[in-house]
């Protein structure tokens, strides 16, 4: 089925189009028309289904529809875990509104920065995508009012509640009007989500998207033994000997992933590092500059790292094992993604032999592990 069967615009197809979407996702294909009859939705869909598409175009397509907002009185508002997630959306939001016949203004505000620009950037916005700390900011400081939005987008709901956003959301719940449309996805449909479900959606649409098994052929596997002293070099001879130009490097604490970037930098291996404790600007410049081709490692924590989206990502490094079995899958899943190549290793010191054998059995895979005792690592 085309976007066209979907009830959308004549420009907001002329955009899909311009941006290479050759066809709706599934969760798109159900979403879409629901979400322009104005019904609500409860979407069950992971990281990567194509959910925010879903729910930014028809949400657009009903703004050509809608007369100009109120200044400071938004019309929409999009709730999210994460300041990365905001600026993925809110950018969505603005390429697809771009070319529009109707200009809808789209204002991404989170926390870690200064209030001040957000505040100012606010006027004239119809679309906000937030995270909720800063949200409460802004409406404490009357940069913004709720009392007109017609639409909620709650995405990733689940992890919002993991992040002990709780009690913000309900803060946030009773200043929206009671009459407006509710869109909630989430990864999970657990107790928490049943009672959003229960007490903010009326009738909603279900929507469900089983997740799709990664296609693990298209990665090549490999894994190194070596010895915690050992590790930081041997980093840095794969980088270097495979002349790797972009790897995405996983590890496990916000004080490793700066330790390592220190590293790489100092042997002349341009990297930055993207975690919790950098400041949303330093966060941003490194992802934009790793995406660009102009940084060749970005060393990021699990967390974090659902932000990032490459489609042709060459290489995955995990320089330290993940906890589950699952976050392995979704770690190396980086790369081999639209039918690429793309290649995931592993350096397994002896105390995690055991830990990589579960990892294998519960992915359905062998991954050799090669020697590094007779590799000469000086001078990395």
């Amino acid at each position: 089925m085309p976007f066209s069967e979907l009830g959308l615009s004549k420009p907001l197809i002329k955009a899909i189009a311009s941006q290479h979407y050759p066809k709706p996702y599934p969760i798109q294909q159900e979403a879409i028309p629901a979400i322009l009859q104005g019904k609500d939705i409860l979407g069950i869909a992971k990281t990567g289904s194509g959910k925010t598409a879903s729910f930014v175009l028809p949400i657009l397509e009903l703004f050509q529809r809608k007369s100009v907002a109120r200044n400071r009185y938004i019309k929409a508002l999009a709730l999210v875990p994460t300041r990365e997630l905001a600026v993925q959306v809110a950018e969505v939001f603005q390429t697809f509104s771009a070319n529009l016949p109707r200009k809808v203004k789209t204002v991404a505000v989170f926390g870690g920065v200064s209030i001040n620009p957000q505040m100012m950037a606010l006027r004239d916005a119809e679309i906000v995508v937030a995270t909720p700390g800063r949200l409460l900011d802004l409406m404490a400081s009357n940069a913004l009012q709720l009392t007109d939005v017609d639409i909620l987008v709650l995405d990733e709901a689940d992890k919002m509640l993991d992040l002990g956003f709780e009690e913000e959301m309900e803060r946030i719940f009773d200043r929206l009007p009671r009459h407006r449309q509710t869109i909630l996805f989430s990864a999970t449909l657990g107790d928490a989500i049943e009672d959003i479900n229960k007490n903010l959606l009326r009738n909603p649409v279900k929507i469900e998207v089983v997740e799709e098994e990664q296609n693990l052929d298209l990665i090549k596997q490999t894994a190194y033994r070596v010895d915690a002293e050992r590790k930081g070099p041997l980093l840095r001879y794969l980088i270097k000997e495979g002349k790797m130009k972009q790897v995405l490097v996983f590890v496990s604490s916000t004080r490793t992933a700066d330790n390592v970037v220190v590293k790489l930098n100092k042997n002349g291996i341009h990297a930055a590092a993207i975690h919790s404790g950098k400041t949303q600007g330093a966060r941003t410049d490194a992802l934009t500059k790793f995406k660009g081709g102009h940084l060749t490692v970005l060393v990021a924590t699990d967390l974090i790292s659902r932000g990032i989206d490459i489609q042709l990502l060459p290489h995955v490094i995990n320089f330290e094992l993940p906890r589950s079995p699952k976050d392995y899958i979704h770690r190396i899943g980086r790369t081999g993604r639209a039918e690429a190549e793309g290649e995931a290793i592993s350096l397994i010191c002896p105390e995690d032999e055991h830990h990589f054998k579960i990892i294998q059995k519960k992915m359905g895979k062998r991954v050799e592990i090669l020697e590094t005792t007779d590799l000469n690592l000086m001078g990395y």
